[in-house]
């Protein structure tokens, strides 16, 4: 039994190291391959739900609920980790690194830092403990590995939906901008 779970440890570890990979390529690189077609601009908002929030004087729901659905995930993996942990605690750890992303963000001028993004991302890690909650108590022992199954499968089509992206950009076929 304690091997099982062991093994189910290293797997969640494992996938949240590609996660992170993934989430900071996202974030920081803006997918890009080199550091030229990175943007060159510094920008700091600390009103929410305005500036990047705000397309042409209305909220940009759709960027709000990409921020929440990228860090559900975090949730997930945190509260897989450290079932331990209260929950103040991993919350913290899901904010601190949603800040860290948008600080880097402002220091190295590759985009926007964002007041309603590092809220999005703090919800969705609270969305993501919630799910591992529910999870819990619904499948007790076997919740890790459901959520493991889920996230492996989830893992597999977000990264190929990732390298059919690179693919369609490197043919020339697609050319897109992440703000």
């Amino acid at each position: 039994m304690e091997k099982s779970k062991n093994n189910q440890n290293k797997l969640t570890v494992g996938l949240l190291a590609v996660y992170l990979f993934t989430l900071t390529w996202i974030i920081l690189f803006k997918m890009q391959f080199s550091l030229q077609g990175l943007p060159d601009f510094r920008e700091i908002n600390l009103i929410p739900f305005a500036g990047s929030a705000n397309v042409n004087n209305q909220i940009d729901f759709n960027e709000i609920i990409y921020n929440v659905l990228a860090f559900i995930p975090f949730g997930i993996y945190i509260s897989m980790l450290k079932s331990n942990w209260p929950f103040l605690k991993k919350i913290a750890v899901i904010a601190g690194v949603s800040l860290l992303f948008e600080g880097l963000q402002f220091i190295f001028a590759i985009g926007a830092s964002d007041i309603t993004d590092f809220m999005g991302n703090t919800l969705g890690g609270i969305i993501g403990v919630g799910v591992n909650i529910v999870f819990c108590k619904l499948f007790s022992t076997k919740a890790n590995k459901i959520l493991n199954v889920l996230a492996s499968i989830g893992t597999i089509c977000i990264v190929g939906l990732l390298l059919f992206l690179i693919y369609l950009r490197i043919s020339g076929v697609i050319i897109y901008k992440v703000s």
